[in-house]
């Protein structure tokens, strides 16, 4: 355990409060026009997926989790949840639907992500900021509308859902950011 400052604390980060541990979900620091600066923060408790609210002055300090963030690949999702595995020490771990999120729709066979576990329970995912998908659903290339800079919708591998720019067709395969599932670039493979 570590202590820290209330305005150092992150999306992500472990709390420790009396003993329970609480994720992060976010975090703003505030600073009103009079009186002293405040942290706000959105967290989940991990014993029972409860939120909660809670706000620091920006000097207070806060007990900061000890946890193991390493890297992951995803192996395979079943009824006990989504299966990932350690590339160095090829140990396994199951994850619970909840820590995953919305993250689900961009795992894939073999994708690399990063895992926080703590004493071997895993608290949250992060996902590479970048993935490539396939476009699967999409309406049709205009003949001389590449030019234009308005998008249209398409859906991609996994039901994802993507503004792309208009001369992006079916099966074409794009990068999209993991964050806000924006369109980035067309892949280069």
């Amino acid at each position: 355990m570590a202590k820290v400052i209330a305005s150092s604390i992150r999306k992500g980060n472990v709390i420790d409060m009396d003993g329970v541990l609480y994720i992060v979900l976010t975090a703003e620091n505030v600073h009103p026009g009079k009186g002293n600066s405040v942290t706000q923060v959105e967290m989940r408790r991990i014993s029972d997926g409860v939120k909660v609210s809670e706000r620091w002055r920006t000097v207070d300090t806060v007990e900061k989790a000890h946890v193991d963030e390493e890297e992951y690949d995803f192996l395979y999702e079943d009824g006990e949840g989504y299966h990932f595995m350690n590339p160095a020490t090829y140990d396994q771990i199951a994850v619970s639907e909840d820590v995953i999120g919305d993250a689900k729709v961009h795992l894939r066979d073999g994708i690399r992500v990063w895992l926080l576990t703590h004493e071997g329970t895993a608290l949250s995912i992060e996902l590479p900021q970048k993935v490539t998908v396939e476009v699967e659903e999409t309406e049709p290339v205009v003949k001389g509308q590449t030019a234009s800079s308005s998008y249209k919708p398409a859906v991609c591998t996994g039901g994802i859902r993507v503004m792309v720019p208009p001369h992006i067709g079916v099966g074409t395969k794009i990068v999209i950011n993991t964050e806000d599932n924006s369109y980035s670039e067309r892949a280069k493979d």
